[in-house]
């Protein structure tokens, strides 16, 4: 039997819900053993910029902030299954990673 790892990542955290329910749903219905989705720890990109165009002034800055939100589910999976989790339409600003491992 293989085991399937299925990493997602997004700045979309609703969308990246959706996609693990729908992968979820796909893993109950098929009766095979899941586990997951496991949240992995938000990576938070922090860039602090000048407020001021010019050199002059007192010194000011914004900080602008961008998360990717990671989830991790796992799957024991055979060949059929593995082609309906293939099939599950993923928007553009997810990204999912297929990972299969023998046991």
């Amino acid at each position: 039997m293989q085991t399937a790892r299925i990493k997602l990542s997004s700045l979309d955290h609703k969308k990246l819900d959706e996609i693990c329910r729908e992968i979820v749903e796909l893993a109950k219905r098929a009766g095979v053993k899941y586990s997951g989705p496991v949240p992995l720890p938000t990576k938070k990109l922090v860039i602090p910029t000048r407020k001021g165009p010019c050199g002059g002034g007192t010194e000011t800055y914004e900080k602008w902030q961008l998360r990717i939100h990671k989830r991790l589910i796992d799957i024991q999976a055979d060949e059929r299954t593995l082609r309906r989790v293939m099939r599950v339409e993923v928007p553009e600003n997810v990204h999912i990673e297929i990972e299969l491992k023998e046991k």
